[in-house]
């Protein structure tokens, strides 16, 4: 066959396209941060609704990373398969059951149940998203780009908490009744079932991931896709993944990652550690229960959950530095300046709540009470760790998970990091009650301690790969 008259597509003809296709693809990430964050505001109503204790409330809360994990574990390779668009549209049925379901649960057997399923959608939106928008974007905006995921998916908790304060505020509480019917925090669910609509209809607006239709032998599409939204020497750039992909199958097995550390190879375990230290910060114990956190220190139910939207305004804000500076600062330095800032932030929420009073609570729980100076200190803590993983580890990771693996590995290696990063936010989410009983200030301690182990590791393991080419992974 006769190769394309014109295989030249010029970068400003491109950049346009590909930035509205990365977007499209970037609202599965909105939905998994609406999806993870909307249990916020509904913390409380279900330990009452269900009579809950920690334990049990920190399994509810935390259920749907389970599903997380799983659906992240083999969306890597339904997108080998099937196709990255094709797993978008299951990931968007996944979450509309979901929040449909939490909405109607009647025990936390069943709200467990549905969180899990939801989970599933989560966890392939998570690999999926990265993949497929590193796939489809010209190396010199990558970054940018990538870091669109983590735009979309603090977005996506900022309006799930803006919704979660409005309804509450409506109802006069979340466990109390709307005007038109049901609980405020069923509502809360059940908001989800919008963005996740909007997500399918999109997903079918979007072409195919051209190294996807390379593995597949859709030559003709692959260099439709190239032209439209990478540009570049067309011919040239499907030579180089052909050459990529050779070997591969449309089967694909764990077995590609196997390498001589451990059984893996040793830049899966890059991704792997990423994904771990990313979570055992403790980010997501702020978004999952903070407004709980902040009323057990005495603010008002209504003052802790806007309390929550103003720190996911400023998680979104600090997102948007990090587009700006990734693809010109790199993504190596933005990790380091954000490991360390997160070492002294998270240390001073450890001293403040060191200094806290504890008391006895009327149902016989433990009460922690900050003086008025100390809890702003925390509080302007709380909100500078945000803006210190905002820039830096919450976008970089995703960006470095969608173009550290080459070709023959990325859906899958993607896979398993995406999963181990579930576990992780499991372990955190579930153990938080618990650490938290044991003190606050051991909590952050730990959480201080993993940001300076991974400071280290950023500076001894992870390799810069700003304004390089997939094929060059």
């Amino acid at each position: 066959m006769a190769a394309p008259t014109s295989p030249i597509a010029e970068p400003h003809e491109t950049k346009g396209a590909a930035i509205l296709v990365a977007a499209a693809a970037a609202v599965g990430g909105f939905l998994f941060g609406y999806d993870t964050a909307v249990i916020n505001g509904t913390v409380d109503a279900l330990r009452n609704t269900f009579h809950l204790g920690s334990v049990a409330l920190g399994f509810v809360v935390s259920s749907a990373l389970l599903g997380c994990a799983v659906g992240a574990w083999f969306a890597g390779p339904l997108g080998d398969r099937l196709g990255r668009v094709k797993v978008m549209l299951i990931a968007a049925g996944l979450f509309i059951a979901s929040s449909i379901g939490s909405a109607l649960a009647f025990s936390p057997v069943d709200l467990t149940i549905w969180r899990v399923i939801g989970g599933l959608g989560v966890g392939a939106a998570s690999v999926i998203a990265p993949a497929y928008i590193a796939e489809v974007s010209p190396a010199h905006i990558r970054g940018r780009l990538g870091s669109l995921q983590q735009l979309a998916i603090v977005s996506g908790i900022f309006v799930a908490l803006l919704v979660d304060y409005l309804l509450a505020d409506a109802a006069g509480g979340a466990m109390e009744a709307m005007p038109w019917g049901g609980a405020a925090w069923r509502w809360m669910f059940a908001s989800a079932t919008i963005p996740a609509i909007i997500y399918a209809v999109l997903a079918l607006q979007i072409p195919e991931s051209p190294r996807y239709l390379v593995r597949r032998g859709r030559l003709a599409e692959a260099r439709d896709v190239i032209k439209r939204l990478i540009g570049g020497d067309v011919e040239k750039r499907i030579t180089d993944i052909k050459r990529t992909v050779a070997g591969t199958t449309e089967k694909v097995h764990l077995s590609i990652l196997k390498g001589p550390k451990f059984g893996l190879q040793p830049i899966v375990w890059v991704g792997i550690l990423l994904s771990v230290f990313q979570q055992f910060v403790g980010i997501n114990v702020i978004f999952y229960y903070s407004s709980a956190l902040w009323a057990s220190v005495g603010f008002s139910e209504s003052d802790a959950l806007l309390i929550t939207v103003i720190t996911s305004i400023t998680n979104i804000v600090t997102t948007l530095i990090a587009i700006a500076l990734v693809d010109k600062v790199g993504r190596k330095p933005l990790l380091l300046v954000g490991a360390a800032g997160m070492v002294l932030t998270l240390g001073v929420m450890a001293w403040c709540f060191s200094t806290a009073s504890q008391t006895i609570g009327a149902n016989g729980e433990t009460l922690t009470t900050l003086s008025p100076a100390i809890g702003k200190v925390a509080l302007v803590a709380a909100n500078l760790y945000v803006v210190a993983f905002g820039m830096s580890w919450g976008p970089v990771v995703w960006v470095l998970l969608g173009e550290m693996f080459n070709n023959k590995i990325r859906a899958t290696a993607l896979a398993v990091a995406a999963a181990a990063q579930w576990i992780a936010n499991w372990l955190i989410s579930t153990t938080f009650p618990a650490l938290s009983n044991i003190g606050l200030t051991f909590a952050y301690g730990l959480y201080a301690l993993f940001a300076l182990l991974a400071f280290i590791f950023v500076w001894n393991a992870v390799r810069e790969t700003k304004g390089r080419e997939l094929e060059a992974m």
